[in-house]
């Protein structure tokens, strides 16, 4: 007989074997679900099958299970439902006479969002590693998947694998947060380490589109008492947008909607509801800061964060917050409610060797920031501008009113460069000199607009042994109040001085002039007036006389008045009336002691004021 038929009869039964093998065999026979009760029953887990059964020889002895569903024990919350579960056989124990389970596998299940409900199955898990147990399933895998409770996680992929020869166990997952895709990734855990109460390595990484988490470390059990395991190790987070990654995490901290790129760097120790980084690195923008910090949690399944740090740098750059500040200028309201900054507390000691805010250079800063329930307060305890020293404080509160802000602010200067300040920042250098000064405001409204028009207070500012560049006073005064025109003019013109001061009195955001005066070898002057912050317009008037003393004729009366944006001054000698109608001069200030429009307040305000 020829080899041909025996080739083709075997192949023929190969295939109809295979086909048979392949084929899902309906199941009615109650004993298949009861085993399937037994495996569960095992780990604590409670099965209900409400759909039809089916078994499969090949490619891997299967047990498929339809609708079903999987609690805590028999009357334990459900943690998995209507879900399609596969249990994969061990054909090495069937050929025992035993149906052991190798694998799991559950599609299109609805999962429990409450992670009390698996503490049982994993506490069986843990005491069958313990004993030495190796029946386990040796890998689990969840299918498109989501949480029962809302669409806050969909489309959920997991795959756990733990095999029977090795130590380590490495767990892969995908998923849709809040509509973001996101990917986790563990190896490296030994979880057989973890039910003997040891430490266990462990490597993991979260990623989404706008920033990613990693950490390598060991983690052991929680301590006694305690609900979250102990973890230490090397962490690093990076976001491009941290206001945005805390809206879609669903947490909230001091100050996030005032940063934009963020990143964390460090070792990293952690304890029940709260971490510690002995040394970290963060980066702030193009900021980078080194130091300490910790962050506690409260009670409560949405704890309010409590950060504290110590950080230190050696430049920083304050130009995005002080764009910031300078909304307080803009005519345009802007919402002053401090809700969305004191989401946390927060304890920051920040120092730098150099730092830049706009074109102003500081150095040797030392500063604090403090974040409370409804109160925020920053304090510059020190820093150094162009020789001098500059303190201040911030105080901002908010009362039964949560729309409604109370500021209260104030500092002083000591021996600040004037002149070069003014150059640094781009501005003509029309007065040098040494400045001193301090303040004290306070407001409280609903937006930027009202802080201003209900700002009151008392501001001062002195100059000793200065000099107003690119101006002679008393030639203004030779000349009736004209001047001098021509650039030489404007290059050899110095009114020196030996004391300048001016003191505002502000009610309701105007500025009363209460206190004034400049006294030079051979001019003085007095102003009086006010400066309207909501109209954004000065109203000054003055005297201008020569010293010492001689012909009470030989002086000038002035008028600086209009808008920042579009002062004149007016003037008239003492003889006459000051009225406007009797004026021999009238005139805009010299281009040169005009400031920068972006300050706000035009140079042009500064010529006859002291």
């Amino acid at each position: 007989m020829s080899l041909r038929r025996p080739i083709f009869v075997l192949a023929l039964g190969s295939l109809i074997a295979a086909g048979l093998g392949l084929r899902d065999w309906p199941l009615e026979d109650g004993r298949v679900t009861a085993y399937a009760r037994r495996a569960f029953d095992a780990y604590g887990l409670g099965l209900t099958l409400q759909g039809p059964a089916s078994v499969a020889v090949l490619p891997w002895p299967r047990l498929t299970l339809d609708r079903v569903r999987l609690a805590a024990g028999s009357d334990g919350p459900v943690l998995a439902d209507a879900g399609r579960l596969t249990i994969d056989l061990d054909p090495l124990s069937l050929l025992g006479g035993r149906a052991a389970v190798s694998g799991l596998r559950l599609e299109g299940a609805r999962l429990s969002d409450d992670p009390a409900g698996w503490d049982a199955p994993l506490a069986r898990l843990a005491e069958q590693a313990r004993s030495g147990e190796t029946a386990r399933p040796r890998r689990i895998v969840v299918r498109d998947a989501r949480l029962a409770a809302g669409d806050t996680a969909r489309d959920i992929d997991l795959d756990i694998a733990w095999p029977l020869w090795g130590k380590t166990a490495e767990g892969r997952a995908s998923f849709t947060w809040r509509g973001v895709p996101t990917r986790i990734t563990l190896t490296h855990l030994r979880p057989a380490e973890l039910a003997q109460r040891r430490r266990s390595p462990f490597t993991a990484e979260v990623t989404w589109p706008d920033g990613s988490l990693a950490a390598d470390g060991t983690v052991a059990p929680p301590a006694e008492g305690n609900a979250l395991p102990v973890l230490s190790g090397q962490v690093r987070f990076e976001t491009r947008s941290l206001p945005e990654s805390l809206a879609w995490i669903g947490r909230d901290v001091p100050l996030a909607p005032l940063a934009g790129a963020f990143s964390i760097d460090g070792r990293f120790e952690t304890a029940e509801r709260s971490i510690s980084w002995p040394s970290l690195r963060i980066g702030l923008g193009q900021n980078v800061l080194e130091g300490a910090g910790a962050v506690a949690f409260g009670p409560g399944k949405a704890p309010r964060l409590s950060v504290q740090a110590t950080l230190a740098a050696e430049t920083l750059d304050f130009t995005p917050l002080v764009e910031d500040l300078t909304r307080l200028l803009d005519p345009a309201p802007v919402s002053v409610a401090l809700a969305p900054l004191t989401q946390g507390d927060l304890d920051l000691r920040l120092s730098a060797a150099e730092g830049r805010a706009g074109a102003v250079r500081v150095q040797d800063l030392a500063a604090s920031i403090l974040v409370r329930d409804t109160a925020l307060e920053v304090a510059v305890n020190r820093a150094r501008i162009q020789d001098g020293t500059f303190k201040g404080r911030v105080n901002l509160t908010s009362g039964t009113d949560p729309a409604a802000t109370e500021l209260r602010t104030q500092g002083s200067l000591d021996r600040v460069d004037l002149g070069a300040l003014l150059g640094e920042i781009g501005a003509a250098r029309w007065v040098v000199g040494p400045v001193q000064g301090h303040f004290a405001l306070e407001s409280r409204a609903r937006d930027t607009v009202g802080l201003l028009a209900h700002l009151g207070g008392r501001a001062t500012l002195a100059m000793d042994g200065g000099a107003i560049a690119g101006l002679d006073l008393a030639d203004v005064v030779h000349r009736n109040g004209a001047v001098a025109s021509g650039a030489l003019a404007r290059r050899n013109g110095r009114t020196a001085f030996e004391r300048a001061v001016v003191t505002l009195r502000f009610v309701d955001g105007v500025g009363e002039i209460a206190e004034s005066g400049l006294l030079g070898p051979s001019v003085g002057a007095t102003l009086h007036g006010q400066v309207s912050l909501p109209e954004r317009r000065l109203d000054a008037r003055g005297d201008l006389v020569l010293r010492p003393p001689g012909d009470s004729a030989r002086g000038i009366l002035f008028a600086v008045t209009g808008p920042w944006n579009a002062l004149t001054a007016q003037t008239a000698a003492h003889s006459e009336p000051s009225d406007p109608a009797g004026r021999i001069g009238d005139a805009m200030l010299p281009d040169p002691l005009k400031l920068p429009a972006t300050l706000g307040l035009p140079g042009s305000v500064r010529a006859f004021a002291p």
